[in-house]
């Protein structure tokens, strides 16, 4: 699961304004108030508008990036929802667009803008320059790709919705994104030029590794969310562990079944369309969550370890592995993310996950940052979809191969930058006597 930087942030003052053309009522001249209220610095980006005026950035240059507003439904989209929100339904409906290198653009309008606290007299200046450009009326509607979740957050059904939204896109979008591992999670480049289906099975091999599989043959392994297989797999084939790997989502149960059964592992590897709150009284060595932890939310973390704890055995361990951010953080619905992306998610803080393990009876033995290697992987993704941008886009159209596009790229720029991060948290369960069965002195996983 991955992560939701805001796409615009900090102050400074606009310097130069100009235009094409010398109609001094030219779209330019006449919304320079509203750039001026988002980039008080100066824009970092030239502005071209759909009447072919434009306004120049503060430091211009060859290389410097484009956003084209393409039609001024974009300005009303922004009124209505001031900052992120309204940007990006903005870029999903195409009434805006980013030329040039994707995550520098990002990051520069990041770092140049107020974000989502424009001042209320902002607000009137924006509004006021929308309705000398002819920009009038109520909000528009947003581009269907949004999800309007309903019922009580965190439930079964609302939590089978959200999954529905994010991962039922359909198979063969994501395997154009994700490439033949089939892994929608961080991977692990131990070498620079190793490829990403190489990482991936590095990642695969780090968790293993951390939960003891090559300790012993035969572990009895629970794989939370597990995708399309792909480290249930791996632990099955590598280390002959028992996998019953659980997921909600209903275009990956078939998908997964197959590529068990194709890769000779049928009979070690069980795969269930399930809620890991519904596994009764079952026991194993050893549980994987990657990438899954995103979804719980603050208000169920100890449901969630405790939950976990009891489905382990004695000197069992729990491997943790997602997305934090200091302070932890809410994907409302006013962000990018939230709506579209991944409804009802929360990045926790790293801290709160260790002391959720170790109420819920975990002892933490391991804490491990993957950040940079997160944003190679949300680097690659995004190569992936832009090598086959056309592709994408038959399947499931533009709107919604923008809005994977934009998160991905947003998101590296915030693993980039630190402002968000990942960790592998690791637990274990001590049995009676105090023995945790872990390694007293060194890591054994390399």
């Amino acid at each position: 699961m991955h992560a939701h930087p805001s796409l615009t942030r900090r102050r400074h003052h606009l310097r130069d304004v100009s235009a094409r053309h010398d109609d001094p009522v030219d779209a330019a001249t006449t919304l320079a108030p509203l750039i001026d209220a988002f980039f008080p610095a100066g824009p970092p980006v030239r502005f071209t508008l759909w009447d072919g005026s434009e306004i120049a950035p503060v430091r211009p240059g060859p290389d410097v990036p484009v956003m084209r507003i393409t039609s001024p439904m974009a300005l009303r989209r922004i009124i209505w929802s001031p900052g992120e929100l309204g940007l990006a339904r903005a870029y999903v409906a195409g009434d805006l667009d980013l030329e040039g290198d994707l995550f520098d653009t990002l990051r520069m309008l990041e770092r140049a803008s107020v974000g989502h606290h424009l001042h209320p007299t902002a607000l009137v200046t924006a509004a006021a320059a929308a309705s000398r450009a002819g920009i009038v009326g109520g909000p528009p509607a947003p581009p269907p790709e949004e999800s309007h979740q309903r019922g009580r957050v965190h439930s079964l059904r609302r939590d089978a919705a959200a999954i529905h939204h994010h991962y039922d896109v359909g198979n063969d979008f994501y395997r154009l994104v994700l490439g033949p591992s089939m892994t929608y999670s961080c991977a692990r480049f131990v070498e620079d030029d190793i490829t990403l289906e190489d990482a991936q099975a590095a990642k695969f091999d780090l968790v293993c590794r951390k939960l003891g599989l090559h300790e012993r043959h035969g572990m009895r392994v629970l794989d939370v969310g597990c995708g399309w297989g792909a480290l249930a797999i791996h632990a099955a084939r590598e280390y002959g562990a028992e996998v019953v790997g659980v997921t909600i989502s209903d275009e990956q149960i078939a998908l997964c079944r197959s590529r068990v059964a194709d890769a000779g592992v049928a009979d070690r590897v069980e795969i269930r369309l399930q809620d890991y709150r519904d596994l009764g009284m079952e026991r194993f060595d050893a549980i994987s969550s990657v990438g899954m932890f995103e979804h719980v939310g603050s208000q169920r973390v100890a449901e969630y370890f405790e939950r976990l704890h009891d489905l382990l055995e004695p000197q069992g361990r729990l491997l943790n592995h997602a997305i934090s951010s200091v302070g932890g953080t809410r994907l409302g619905s006013r962000s990018f993310i939230g709506r579209y992306v991944f409804p009802d998610a929360e990045l926790i803080d790293v801290g709160e996950v260790a002391l959720g393990m170790e109420r819920a009876g975990f002892e933490v033995r391991d804490v491990e940052s993957l950040r940079e290697h997160y944003a190679l992987t949300l680097r690659a993704w995004v190569a992936n979809l832009e090598a086959s941008w056309d592709d994408a886009v038959e399947l499931v159209g533009e709107a919604r191969a923008r809005v994977w596009r934009l998160y991905m790229a947003a998101s590296a720029v915030g693993f980039e930058d630190g402002g968000i991060s990942i960790h592998q948290t690791l637990g274990v369960r001590a049995d009676r006597d105090g023995q945790s069965g872990m390694p007293r002195t060194r890591r054994t996983w390399g």
